[in-house]
Parts: C-alpha cells; structure tokens; sequence
C-alpha cells in the first residue's frame, strides 16, 4: 500500500485563536496558544520556509469575519503571508486564480460551518483533484476545523440532532472528499452530546472508525492511518469491528438501535491510535516532583 506523505490535521472547532491572552492567567494562556496549540501544531508542520496558508472559508456563512480570525490568529504565530480563497459555488473553484494558489501554498486551512457546502461545492472538481495530488505527494499540509474536519473523510455525517441521534434514521450520512478512508469524523463532541450519533454512523458501517473530536482539540494523521491526538480536551476513538448483535438493519426508522461489543478509546494530548492496525498507544507521562 502506498501512504500518502501529506499531513492532515482534523480539528473539533472552537480552537485558541489567542484571543483570550490578555484574559485569566497570562502564561497559562501564552503557553496553551504559542506552544501547544491547535494553530501553532499546524504551523510547525508546514517545514519549508515562511508558511504560506490559504484559508477557505466555503462551509461558513460569514466567510469575511471567519478569514479574517485566521488571519489575526496565524499573525500572533508570526505566520503572514495568509490568504482568503473566497470559493462560494462550483464555478469560483474552478477558476484559475485558485488553482495557482493551491499549486503556490503549502498549507490549505478549511473553515467550519456547512460541510455539505464543502462536499457538494468541491466533489468531482479539478482543485479536488490537484489537493488529493499535493497531499498524496507530501506538498501541502490539509487543515480542517468542525465541517472542515468533517469533510475530509470518505464518509461524511452531515446532519443528525443529538438528542435523536439513538433512533434509526436520525443520522444522515453521505460522501465527504475523501482524503481519509474508512473512518467518520464528528466535531464539537463533548459539548454537543454527539456519541450517540457517532455510534450510529459505525453501527451502519461497522468497517469505519469512528472519530469524534472535542473543542479546541484534534489530531495529526500521518501517513494517512496514524493519529496522534492534540490540543486542550479529548479525541474519542469509536470501533465497530467486533461488533456483534446490532439491529439497525432489520428495525423500523425512528426505532431505538442497539449494539453489541462497540469498542471504544479516549485520546488526550499525545496519544496515538493507529486505523490499520487499530491500536493506542499512550503517550509518554512524566511526573515532575513537588517542589
């Protein structure tokens, strides 16, 4: 099998921004953004010189505001040369203007909102095609963020209320961009109650690995099937492979499913879940003494 060389790097939304420095304890939030956060993973990643970052604001429905966040947020990392790739239809991503800015960045920054905007304004496009090259090639480091994050696997949720989310039919699934096989992303995971509807995505495509990501937290995926886990809160881990009784198949919609023997793992900061294999591996703690 050939592994792609590219990064990913899936987030759940509402990461530091580093709005909140001059709030609460100052080092405490100088250290989360400057050092360990979301934003500064995804800078140190783009390795060759000044980064060039193009945010694409397609999912959002304020797209200025959202752009101009990135903007801020990248230039407290002393990242500035970020671009806003403003693709609102099918035609905007076919022009050639943003064509040469995909070929001329070497990190792509998808912006939450609407991911069935992403999916149906970039599936079966020349750009697709040519960001499934770079990354495939090791050229561009892909960022997402909520529908961002949604929208690069294979499999994509795109609608489902939580608090329904146990009966069948409530989760509404269709095809992301493709650029993680087999698993299904969710976001806001904590925060919104979202396991119910995790589960149920896996429970119908046992074969896929369920990940859902808290708020301001993500994973790096290397090689296209290895995860490490960071930022401030916590990656949940859904396998539906030894799956035994489930009844989703032979129940009636807006019936309760259940599911036997789902298997599942919680990620902090450092952890590293492997898709082919699929193995945890902890990270390494260190207990400094008191003092």
């Amino acid at each position: 099998m050939t592994y792609p060389l590219g990064h990913l790097v899936a987030v759940g939304g509402a990461e530091d921004k580093g709005t909140d420095l001059e709030k609460g304890i100052l080092e405490r939030n100088r250290l989360n953004f400057f050092e360990l956060g979301i934003l500064k993973n995804i800078v140190s990643l783009v390795k060759d010189g000044e980064p060039r970052v193009e945010v694409i604001t397609t999912a959002s429905s304020i797209p200025d505001e959202v752009a101009q966040n990135y903007k801020d947020a990248f230039e407290k990392l002393g990242c500035l040369n970020v671009g806003h790739m403003r693709i609102r239809t099918r035609e905007d991503a076919a022009q050639p203007e943003y064509l040469e800015r995909l070929s001329a960045c070497n990190c792509i920054m998808f912006s939450g909102g609407n991911q069935l905007r992403i999916s149906s304004i970039f599936g079966g496009t020349l750009f697709l095609d040519a960001l499934r090259e770079r990354y495939q090639a090791g050229t561009v480091l892909i960022a997402g963020t909520s529908a961002g994050a949604m929208a690069m696997s294979s499999t994509m949720i795109y609608e489902g209320n939580a608090a329904l989310a146990n009966l069948k039919g409530e989760v509404k699934i269709t095809t992301g961009l493709g650029l993680l096989q087999n698993v299904i992303i969710d976001t806001h995971f904590d925060k919104r109650g979202r396991f119910n509807r995790l589960a149920q995505a896996v429970a119908a495509q046992p074969g896929a690995i369920g990940i859902g990501l808290g708020e301001d937290t993500g994973v790096i995926v290397m090689h296209g099937h290895k995860l490490k886990a960071i930022g401030s809160g916590s990656v949940v881990i859904v396998d539906g492979k030894n799956i035994e009784h489930n009844n989703i198949a032979d129940i009636s919609f807006g019936k309760p499913i259940s599911v036997e023997n789902i298997i599942v793992h919680i990620m902090s900061q450092g952890d590293v879940y492997n898709l082919e294999t699929r193995k945890f591996t902890g990270a390494e703690v260190v207990i400094e003494d008191e003092d």
